[in-house]
């Protein structure tokens, strides 16, 4: 099978496609033949492993899994002897938060792990899409702050891959959203449902007289301290990033009343039923997924590379058409 791989950390350029041997799914596991994957900043800190955080958990000298990748759409190729909730042929979306495995044709997956199937009226770009920005909205939004009709909601960074996800999310549960984004998204924030949007080039939200139950920092350019005094006595900023300033406001703000600071680490959070969630309001048109620019799997340092530019919209996806979907076939490898 063909695999964009990895040896060392580095600059996109340490990407390379590989002919590896399609793997084979254990009892309990679910083979993928996969058709849709994301590319988004984690992928890419993942690939610089910056911050060093990622070399202290998945290998210091060199990265512990040389295929890269977590979020996946395809069709499954072959089942494991106990497998009972899945059959070949099954179109599904899921991770692989642990040890990675997206950029490659094929993918096994444990059955009772974080994967679901995929609605028929729902494709494997926008299932993928979906799983990618809306499970971390989702971890953040209904489990952490557990958002209720009528609050008022920030979301920062409102047009990636995580904001425009969380905009709709914050609406579906009931939420008076303002989405935070460069003038040249705010239709697309719009159309997404907040009811008010700013230009951060033109406006600082820190400093308005507008205050908020809940602030997202979906893109971890913000702080705590900025956003404190735009915060209700009791409200909620929650952040994608951890910075050492976030864990020691995090192990402040928990032993008073009053604000509080939540991280999560949502990609190690997800779970079959959310997945299954996020796909039924994808089929009832509750959330609708917004694709930026799609690449093929060998051009992913390209899609790597303008992820790091800053300015995509939504979801880089990384497509792999060059394959029949079908049963896998036996390829000479090369080692890792």
């Amino acid at each position: 099978m063909r695999a964009m791989v990895q040896h060392a950390y580095g600059s996109p350029e340490v990407i390379v496609l590989e002919e590896l041997d399609v793997p084979e799914p254990g009892n309990q596991e679910i083979l993928i033949h996969v058709q849709a994957a994301t590319v988004g900043p984690a992928n890419c800190a993942f690939r610089q492993g910056d911050p060093w955080i990622i070399k202290l958990m998945y290998g210091w000298s060199r990265p512990k899994f040389a295929v890269g990748g977590t979020e996946l759409a395809g069709v499954v190729a072959a089942v494991g002897l106990e497998v009972e909730h899945f059959k070949a042929g099954d179109r599904v979306v899921g991770t692989s938060p642990r040890n990675f495995g997206a950029y490659a044709e094929y993918k096994g997956l444990a059955e009772k792990s974080s994967v679901a199937l995929i609605p028929g009226s729902v494709s494997f770009e926008e299932a993928v899409g979906v799983c990618d920005g809306g499970a971390t909205a989702l971890i953040f939004l209904r489990d952490k702050a557990r958002l209720q009709k009528g609050q008022r909601v920030l979301i920062n960074g409102a047009s990636g891959a995580v904001g425009i996800y969380a905009v709709q999310l914050a609406k579906y549960y009931g939420a008076q959203v303002t989405g935070v984004c460069s003038a040249g998204s705010g239709d697309l924030v719009r159309q997404a449902g907040a009811d008010l949007v700013i230009d951060y080039h033109r406006e600082d939200f820190t400093k308005t007289d507008r205050v908020y139950d809940v602030i997202f920092d979906a893109v971890g350019k913000s702080s705590f301290s900025a956003c404190r005094r735009v915060l209700t006595k009791r409200g909620l900023y929650l952040t994608t990033a951890l910075k050492p300033s976030t864990l020691l406001h995090m192990l402040r703000t928990a032993l008073f009343p009053g604000r509080k600071v939540i991280f999560a680490t949502a990609g190690l959070m997800q779970n079959k039923a959310n997945l299954e969630f996020l796909m039924q309001l994808t089929q009832e048109g509750v959330l609708n997924a917004v694709i930026d620019r799609r690449y093929p799997l060998e051009q992913l340092a390209d899609a790597q590379t303008y992820v790091e530019t800053g300015r995509k919209k939504g979801n880089v996806i990384l497509y792999f058409a060059a394959s029949k979907i079908g049963s896998p076939t036996k390829k000479a490898a090369r080692p890792l």
